[in-house]
């Protein structure tokens, strides 16, 4: 019997039986076609013990058909998915063991809190005094004790998510699965929960491969973020490099760089490039090999209208948008080139201004990696 004393996480993630505890889940050219459609191709890719990896990108980039590979409700086209050295794509979902969070919550609206939380526990016929333990120590951890007794539909909806986050923890799975968790609340309770799923993870140390389409879901709360699009990786890695250092045109565009055009490469230093146009002079780093023209990738918010008198971009302001803070800045140049940017200073429509970015925020792409 385990020290009722013993820390809280310590005592959620005991091992529970045959895979509870592991070094890494690895997929291995994991793929998955809809007879001639694929929706998803050659995935590759590993989770630590402890790690919280997202899936990334729009709808039908194939997140959530790579996830229900991972739990078993897909049979993989091809590839494999290991647990160690233990191949599982062979196995039934309930003998992989994993923990599912829906996004509609699937709770059983007659059961209370208690009974909805610990109902893995009393299929799989524990003790009761077993689950009466667990079921309370992990309602402590997602803070629902006081709610313990009530009905799902007396709960708020991040309420509700929180019964299912307990429900899918409660058996100690080796790995815990989410499909949009956060989609069907409103704006206040997104950000509350993305907290309070940041804290579950961290306290528990629980691995996590987590799905959404919200790239202020996945940087707030990824360890590593997978980008997908129309099926395949376009690039994994940190939330820093995937915000600042987007590997091709594709991500960067999801990434926020709205500001896209081609120009003239005029020359190229190592990882840096000169690049100008009609009105425009800056400089970047490449992002791959470029030839004489390449694809310009700017935020709005590293384009600064500063009214220097060389380089940068020249253009005049087409459209101005108050947001609080700041304004939304449409601008033309004389070449037809559309940009948007940012600004602290009141402009007004008609306005010809010129504008910089810092060196290190313009990332150069060669024109075949995408359509500016």
């Amino acid at each position: 019997m385990q020290d009722s004393k013993s820390p809280l996480s310590d005592r959620l993630s005991a091992p529970a039986g045959a895979g509870s505890s592991f070094g890494e889940l690895r997929l291995d050219g994991v793929s998955r076609s809809f007879g001639s459609a694929v929706a998803l191709a050659g995935l590759t890719m590993t989770v630590r013990r402890g790690e919280f990896v997202t899936l990334l990108g729009h709808s039908g980039c194939g997140k959530t058909t790579a996830l229900n590979c991972v739990a078993g409700l897909l049979p993989l086209t091809s590839g494999t998915v290991w647990l160690d050295d233990r191949r599982i794509d062979v196995l039934r979902p309930e003998e992989r063991g994993f923990g599912m969070v829906f996004q509609n919550y699937a709770l059983f609206p007659h059961m209370t809190v208690r009974r909805n939380t610990g109902f893995g526990l009393a299929m799989r016929r524990l003790p009761r005094d077993e689950i009466r333990r667990r079921v309370g120590e992990v309602l402590d951890l997602v803070k629902l004790s006081a709610h313990a007794d009530k009905l799902p539909g007396q709960l708020s909806g991040g309420q509700q998510q929180r019964v299912a986050i307990a429900r899918a923890i409660v058996v100690q799975p080796p790995l815990v699965l989410m499909d949009e968790p956060l989609s069907n609340l409103d704006a206040s309770l997104r950000l509350e929960m993305r907290t309070e799923l940041k804290r579950i993870h961290r306290e528990l140390g629980r691995s996590t491969i987590y799905v959404t389409h919200d790239q202020d879901e996945a940087l707030s709360l990824s360890d590593r973020i997978v980008m997908l699009q129309d099926g395949r990786v376009q690039q994994i890695a940190t939330p820093e490099d995937i915000y600042a250092r987007p590997a091709t045109i594709d991500v960067a565009r999801f990434m926020g760089y709205r500001n896209l055009f081609e120009l003239d490469v005029a020359s190229v230093d190592g990882d840096w490039a000169n690049v100008a146009g009609k009105g425009i002079a800056l400089r970047g780093l490449r992002r791959g090999e470029i030839g004489r023209r390449a694809v310009v990738a700017i935020r709005p918010n590293d384009l600064v209208l500063d009214g220097g008198s060389e380089g940068g971009i020249v253009g005049r302001v087409e459209i101005v948008e108050y947001c609080g803070r700041e304004y939304i800045v449409d601008l033309i140049t004389d070449a037809g080139t559309m940009l948007q940017a940012r600004s602290a200073q009141r402009v007004a429509p008609g306005d010809v201004l010129r504008c910089h970015a810092s060196a290190d925020r313009v990332l150069i792409y060669p024109v075949a990696s995408g359509a500016a």
